[in-house]
């Protein structure tokens, strides 16, 4: 069962306060997510490293939309949290959505 967590109150003011590009760390509900908004879209990934524990949200996003690591550069996608290699277990990946009553970051 996913919990919809409440963030902004509209789409508009989540990209006024996500820099594009930029990962940014958000603890919902004792989860640590790392949100980022590249394009015109949003993304909500764990944000612990699944190589060695690192905290995404201090790392950065290419221009592919991967985000990586850090430590060691390992690349996960921000769509399907898969590492770009395959040396490491896939990020879990968090829904987001937008509406008229604000914009939401999915936990389960």
């Amino acid at each position: 069962m996913v919990t919809w967590v409440k963030l902004f109150s509209n789409a508009s003011e989540a990209s006024a306060r996500l820099l594009h590009g930029r990962p940014q760390l958000c603890v919902l509900h004792g989860h640590r997510v790392c949100l980022v908004r590249f394009g015109s879209n949003f993304y909500a990934v764990q944000d612990s490293c699944s190589h060695n524990g690192e905290s995404l949200s201090k790392g950065t996003v290419n221009h592919l939309g991967e985000i990586i690591c850090p430590w060691h550069n390992y690349c996960f996608s921000l769509e399907t949290g898969r590492e770009l290699h395959n040396r490491s277990a896939d990020l879990k990946i968090y829904p987001v959505k937008a509406d008229d009553s604000g914009f939401y970051v999915g936990i389960f």
